[in-house]
């Protein structure tokens, strides 16, 4: 039986999609009603890859009884692909939530096919080998496309969307949470576009982005 002192937390599988806290609220209440978890937690090599929020609520209360379920993957980004398909089967995601899923397993997916594909690992995606990637881009993009019916531009779009929302959140941490929730209305080019800005004025982007769309400064966003 698994401890709960041996799982571990990897923070790219954690970074996904955290629920709202009303969401996790309601859930500690079910799970302290019930006395035990009702979904095991799901580990991939002891690193959580669904259930970081059962976790935390089962720090707090250690009586609460619980079922651990190893997963094999091959590697990160399977596990990455899967947390993300995992996710997106969840009815209450906002239409953000959902780009940056979907870009996120466009780019996890894009990784395994590299991966699978190619003897020297993710030599294609470092640039060693000049004829694989706009194949293994595009493969992954239309096998993606096809399993949540959208089209490979929206997937393609989705991936620039997810990079420009990690790029945010790496220059100030929390926006990402705002981003997604549509806390934060802003275009995808507005939000792709962090992305493409020095790091240094990526703070000051945000910033903007945090104002009313007639307060914004057009220069700093666009």
């Amino acid at each position: 039986m698994t401890k709960l002192s041996q799982l571990k937390i990897d923070p790219e599988f954690q970074g996904q999609i955290n629920p709202p806290s009303s969401d996790e609220q309601q859930l500690e209440q079910n799970i302290l009603e019930e006395r035990r978890l009702l979904n095991p937690i799901i580990t991939w090599n002891g690193y959580i890859v669904d259930g970081h929020t059962r976790y935390r609520i089962l720090k707090k209360h250690q009586f609460i009884q619980f079922e651990v379920i190893e997963k094999d993957f091959a590697n990160r980004y399977e596990v990455l692909a899967w947390i993300c398909k995992n996710q997106l089967g969840r009815r209450n995601l906002t239409p953000e939530q959902k780009k940056f899923l979907i870009g996120k397993q466009a780019e996890a997916e894009k990784q395994i096919k590299s991966f699978h594909g190619n003897q020297h690992t993710l030599a294609s995606e470092s640039g060693l080998v000049q004829n694989e990637p706009d194949r293994t881009k595009h493969g992954s993009r239309s096998k993606v496309a096809a399993e949540h019916g959208t089209s490979e531009s929206y997937v393609y779009r989705a991936e620039q969307f997810a990079k420009g929302v990690e790029a945010a959140e790496e220059a100030v941490p929390g926006v990402q949470e705002e981003i997604l929730s549509g806390k934060i209305r802003a275009t995808d080019r507005e939000i792709s576009s962090i992305a493409k800005v020095p790091k240094e004025k990526r703070p000051e982007v945000v910033a903007e982005l945090r104002k009313p769309k007639a307060e914004r400064d057009s220069s700093i966003t666009d």
